[in-house]
Order: C-alpha cells, then structure tokens, then sequence
C-alpha cells in the first residue's frame, strides 16, 4: 500500500531531514514511529500525504506515485488519507457533529459549502464515527466543553467519517494526561483490528509505541535504524535509536519495563 524506495528529503536550506528511506507498509498495519525530536518522524509521515515533497527516490501509496500529483489528484490521494494532529484541529466554538461534519465539506458542492447544509446520509456517517470512538452522547455539545482526550476522539471521528484507507497521526497523545492517551491508543488499537485500517502513529512515549502497535520503525537522523514487531525490541534497540546516552538509556530501560507492564495490563 505505501512504499518508499530510496527517498530524501532536503529542505531549500540545504537540511537533509529523511536519507536513503526504503520501506513497505501494508494494508491493516499498526505502526508506530519511534526517534527523537528532529529525527525526522513527522517528515516520514507527512511525505505520504504530500503535506511535504520529497526529493529525490520514489514513494508510491496503493501504486501512485505521489511526488507526480497536482491538484485534483493530491486531493483524492488525501480523501483516503486521514491526518490527526497533537493540536486536534477542531472548531472549538461549535458541536461535536459540526466538527465531524466538516469532514465532508472537500466534496460537496459550492451551493452547500456557501450554506453549510449537509445530507440526511453525511450526517448519519458522522454519528456513526462518533458511536465508533465512544463519543455520541457528545454530539451536540460545543467542543470547548470537552476534555483532551474528548477532544482527540472528535478527530478521530472526525477522520473516520471521511472512510479512509490510512490514517496518520503526528504525536496524538503528546498533549494528554497518562490514562487519558492509553484510551486514546486504545480506540487507535481497536479501529486497526476492526476496521482492518492501516495506522502510522509518530510517537515520542516509546512504552505505548510498544504496548499497542504490532511494528516500530525506528528513525535516527533521518535515516530508519529498525524496522520490525514490537516484541523484537530490546533495551538495546532503543538505546541505538535514541543515540546510546547514559540519560536516553535511563529512558529506554524505564520504557522497556512500561510497556511490558502495559501489555500485561491489555492482554
């Protein structure tokens, strides 16, 4: 479904942020994207939807080559790509439904997005993803009157109801309290199984990278150091991935023992 063969990524002043990245993601995988900051994880994710052109190598998604659209065509390519950010990108003075319902608007006509009116059908599909996250009794509350990880589900919603094929989430439990980022994980988790839906999450809490995706590719500058299941990681991998410091091993061995915790907690 998405292959990158070879691919560089260099900014106009002259920054190499992704080098010589050769990778194959398949339908109904979930995986996570572990490094640290400036490693160039949110670069890799964002190359598959074209929010950022790479420059050189060839990166395909369901065998088009994304460097080549324009226009309509990187339209449809982000129809069947959903995108969630840290910062939930949601309308805060209106509904819930209103936030999903927006969804929508890229493919209506003039007349309804001049209107705001939406279908009997487009408004099913976005109860629908709400009653999916858990979240439907919310429908018609204002989005400020919710919680972070209230908040977050909206998103996810919101990006369900567009039916994609992929979904990309930069850091969507960076801003969320611990319990409130495994819930969110959770839903992550069980979308993938149920809906057998390809997820790439970039993550900087390594023990739920571990606890909850079933592969990690591993990016040290701009380079993919690992790429394998979960269970393949040791105290070691982290430590080669987070650059081998005495601080980042302190990191890695506490990650290490959160997950494996984790997992006994979800299995």
């Amino acid at each position: 479904m998405i292959e990158f063969k070879e691919v560089e990524k260099r900014y106009p002043n002259g920054y190499l942020a992704l080098q010589q990245i050769n990778l194959q993601i398949e339908q109904g995988e979930f995986v996570a994207i572990i490094g640290l900051s400036g490693a160039g994880k949110s670069t890799l994710l964002r190359c598959i939807n074209k929010m950022h052109d790479i420059t050189g190598g060839t990166l395909h998604v369901n065998d088009v080559n994304v460097h080549r659209l324009k226009g309509k065509g990187i339209r449809h390519l982000r129809r069947n790509i959903g995108m969630i950010f840290q910062s939930f990108n949601l309308v805060t003075r209106v509904s819930v439904l209103q936030n999903v319902l927006v969804s929508f608007v890229p493919t209506m006509p003039a007349w309804r997005k001049i209107l705001g009116i939406f279908t009997k059908e487009e408004k099913r599909k976005a109860l629908m993803a709400l009653d999916q996250v858990g979240i439907l009794d919310k429908a018609y509350v204002r989005v400020d009157q919710l919680s972070g990880g209230q908040q977050q589900r909206v998103a996810l919603a919101r990006t369900l109801a567009q039916n994609p094929q992929i979904i990309l989430a930069d850091e969507p439990v960076a801003s969320l309290d611990p319990v409130t980022a495994k819930q969110v994980m959770e839903d992550f988790k069980r979308i993938n199984q149920e809906l057998s839906m390809t997820i790439l999450i970039n993550i900087h809490h390594v023990d739920l990278a571990l606890a909850y995706a079933t592969r990690v590719i591993g990016v040290r500058g701009g380079e993919i150091v690992f790429d394998g299941q979960a269970d393949e990681i040791n105290e070691e991998t982290l430590a080669f991935i987070y650059h081998n410091t005495n601080q980042e091993r302190g990191v890695t061995n506490h990650a290490m023992e959160a997950a494996i915790t984790e997992k006994n907690s979800i299995a």
